[in-house]
């Protein structure tokens, strides 16, 4: 037969499908091989070294003291040591742009509140995005706010204190840690809730600001519960409500806000854990299902209470991220229409 013949031909064409059919399983059985190859984190288990965690604020404030609990029981779960990085300063500005810039492997996190919001609304032209340079993980703890008035008042409740201030316009004020910290903006909702011309009056310390409270120059003031509670507890400052939608725990017989007629003057003084925009989502999975497990701990709830904190027990990373954003939404509102700058 002729080596061009028929048969010939069927030959090589049932060779050529061989070779094919041989050349598209080598490639199936490769390509999961190749796609990690090409992504070695797929691969690594998490995490793979110490984490490290930014604060925007000093050792022994709430977000400090919140991101060394969840810390330690993240480096016992971890097997790897978490560092608690402390970067005060700007009203916040250092240690937020930091998580901003950082590299988003799920290595490096922050314990943030509500400055970081308020510190970028406070610029023209600031170094971060709040919500867009970062992914929530989890929204860790809540702390309410309490509005206490000075004993050299003549009031007793949040409505004698609203008529008392009306019918004296410009002449109180109202003590805070700074432009833009929690103090001032929960002062701020309320005396643009309740319709008040008062003076704002920064000091550099609570210890000040409590001084000057109890002597009468300072009429009052919005600090949180834990700040508050060992100037209530004997008279010096009379607790007149609280800023939260529920009751505090520390303080049962004050009523909220919402109760003395103005829900619109409720603020929350939250804390949250966030990574860097372009967070692995497996990694952010992992840290949320972990620190909400923390959370429920009873331990570190009653660590929490004795902070005057409510812990966050069923946080998610979308609603932590909803929180932040309808947050920004609201204190730029009241920024703009405030005409707050920082200084």
């Amino acid at each position: 037969m002729s080596p061009n013949g028929p048969y010939a031909i069927w030959r090589t064409s049932r060779v050529s499908r061989l070779v094919g059919h041989i050349a598209l399983a080598a490639a199936c059985l490769l390509a999961p091989v190749a796609a990690m190859a090409a992504s070695p984190a797929a691969l690594e288990p998490y995490p793979m070294r110490p984490l490290r965690m930014i604060v925007a604020s000093s050792a022994g404030t709430a977000s400090d003291y919140f991101a060394r609990v969840i810390g330690d029981q993240l480096g016992s779960l971890y097997r790897q040591q978490v560092v608690i990085d402390n970067r005060p300063g700007a009203g916040g500005l250092i240690g937020n742009t930091l998580i901003s810039r950082a590299t988003p492997d799920g290595h490096t996190l922050a314990m943030v509140g509500v400055t970081r919001v308020i510190s970028e609304l406070l610029r023209e032209d600031p170094p971060y995005s709040a919500v867009n340079d970062v992914v929530g993980v989890a929204h860790v703890a809540t702390i309410t706010n309490v509005l206490a008035a000075s004993p050299a008042l003549p009031v007793r409740t949040v409505g004698a204190l609203i008529a008392y201030a009306r019918a004296r316009p410009g002449e109180l004020n109202y003590a805070s840690v700074g432009i833009g910290s929690s103090s001032h903006m929960a002062a701020e909702l309320f005396a643009r809730s309740a319709g008040l011309l008062v003076v704002h009056v920064p000091y550099r310390s609570l210890t000040d600001a409590f001084v000057e409270m109890h002597l009468g120059r300072v009429h009052y003031s919005l600090f949180t519960v834990p700040a508050a509670l060992p100037f209530l507890g004997d008279g010096k400052l009379r607790a007149l409500a609280v800023t939260t939608l529920v009751r505090s725990a520390a303080l049962p017989d004050v009523p909220t806000m919402a109760e003395a007629g103005l829900p619109e003057a409720s603020f929350e003084n939250w804390s949250g854990i966030v990574a860097p925009a372009g967070t692995p989502r497996r990694i952010v999975e992992q840290l949320n299902g972990d620190i909400v497990h923390i959370l429920r701990a009873r331990g570190v709830r009653e660590q929490f209470a004795r902070q005057g904190a409510e812990p966050m027990v069923d946080s998610t990373p979308e609603g932590f991220m909803r929180l932040m954003r309808k947050e920004y939404l609201r204190y730029q509102r009241v920024i703009r229409e405030a005409h707050i700058v920082a200084q």
